[in-house]
């Protein structure tokens, strides 16, 4: 266990929220892609609540999975552990600015949600009870504000 992975060489005092390609990597000649959506200031800002961020998860891999350009290029949308954002893995090689309007969708998509959370039932979900669609909105409503007046900064880690 030398080797130190490519998310902890990120510089956490200085990552402002933003849109990031965390890595590119290339198996069996595909590529693909993971991106950060850091949406609060990692070991500054409070951290994001399990049960909104739970919500923010159903919506948002609902979301992504069924939308016509990208939902079949989707492998994975969850969040990271710190709960300062959400990890995205797309089939292919992307830039962050490449994914900037599908993820704004996909946060617009959340913050005006209404109706039943997908997925919530004690069938579909192991932590059903568990579930803020206020606070989902509330972070999604945050994070779409940085990502409307994204700078190049919020784009690119600052290694």
């Amino acid at each position: 266990m030398n080797k130190k992975i490519s998310s902890f060489t990120v510089n956490h005092e200085v990552l402002l929220p933003g849109l990031y390609v965390s890595r590119q990597d290339r198996f069996n000649n595909e590529w693909f892609t993971t991106l950060d959506l850091r949406m609060t200031i990692p070991n500054k800002d409070e951290v994001m609540e399990t049960s909104g961020i739970h919500t923010l998860e159903h919506l948002g891999a609902t979301y992504l999975r069924n939308n016509i350009k990208f939902g079949e290029k989707i492998l994975y949308f969850g969040p990271m552990g710190c709960r300062t954002g959400f990890y995205l893995i797309v089939f292919g090689k992307y830039e962050s600015i490449d994914l900037l309007e599908i993820v704004k969708e996909m946060f617009y998509f959340i913050t005006k949600y209404s109706g039943k959370i997908p997925g919530v039932s004690s069938i579909e979900c192991g932590n059903y009870l568990d579930h803020d669609l206020g606070k989902a909105k509330q972070y999604a409503l945050n994070y779409l504000n940085i990502l409307n007046n994204i700078k190049p900064q919020n784009l690119k880690y600052i290694k």
